[in-house]
């Protein structure tokens, strides 16, 4: 009998408050209470049954017909129920939540916000689940360069490249350069663009849209910061990066690449004050 897993049973005798289960090579019996059956009908005796299997408040093994949103094994997105001082509480969708132990938490996680997790059974035979997903990510998707797609950032590595666990638990990545504003442990991240597809299987993602898209959203965003301020911006070709990325969301060749169009459209002008706007 596996804990946080479906089980096969054998329905062997009714009770006060349900039904006893038992596996084939097992001796101990564990309940099915009235209120976890679904299927009245499955439920009788000498019939086998599938059920999920998971520990009480009490310690004490149970079964339900009920379907979690989560097993033992998986990677999963759940909400936090709740923060406590024990640590933090997921709603799996059973009447018992799943804790996350203050040391499986890398990151701050809200109350009522979804996260990735890894559910597995702790020592006492619990359920349990950490925030710690890396190796239990997949490389298995149908996802396609040129495809979009939704994830968490879970972590960084030590170049600031964003680790992603692509909706429901793909492995993808983010590189410094495909990433302008900044990022954080449990960022939601909508439209991310698939750029590449790693040896290992792992996705390469991007924040940013086709060059084309890219361009006219930045001169918009440009001719916006101008016009808000009287036809100026202290911006040009020979501008900071770190300030563009900070004020425009975007890096310095593009910044300089769309101001070289602009200007040839005869938009805009430079002098070593900034950038102005041709009326």
């Amino acid at each position: 009998m596996e804990v946080g897993k479906i089980n096969k049973l054998k329905v062997t005798k009714k009770s006060e408050y349900g039904y006893f289960l038992k596996g084939e090579e097992e001796e101990k019996e564990i309940l099915i209470p009235y209120g976890n059956i679904v299927d009245e009908e499955s439920v009788q005796v000498d019939n086998d049954v599938e059920v999920f299997v998971y520990r009480d408040s009490k310690g004490r093994l149970i079964a339900t017909q009920k379907t979690p949103k989560a097993m033992a094994g998986e990677v999963k997105i759940l909400k936090v129920a709740d923060n406590t001082e024990i640590g933090s509480f997921l709603d799996i969708g059973l009447e018992r939540d799943v804790l996350v132990p203050f040391r499986e938490k890398k990151y701050l996680i809200l109350e009522d916000e979804k996260y990735p997790f890894y559910i597995y059974v702790d020592k006492s035979g619990r359920l349990a689940a950490t925030t710690d997903v890396d190796i239990h990510l997949s490389t298995d998707s149908d996802l396609k360069i040129g495809d979009t797609c939704n994830g968490y950032v879970y972590g960084f590595q030590t170049n600031k490249t964003a680790l992603v666990c692509i909706e429901p638990n793909i492995a993808g990545i983010i590189l410094r350069d495909e990433y302008y504003k900044t990022l954080k442990e449990g960022d939601y991240l909508k439209d991310l663009r698939v750029i590449k597809i790693y040896e290992d299987g792992k996705l390469g993602l991007s924040t940013r849209g086709e060059r084309k898209e890219e361009m006219d959203s930045l001169e918009n965003r440009i001719l916006s910061y101008m016009e808000g301020n009287d036809g100026f911006m202290r911006f040009n070709d020979k501008s900071d990066p770190e300030d563009l990325r900070i004020v425009f969301n975007t890096s310095k060749k593009n910044f300089k690449r769309t101001l070289g169009t602009m200007m040839k459209n005869k938009k805009i002008r430079q002098d070593e004050e900034g950038t102005w706007l041709i009326k």
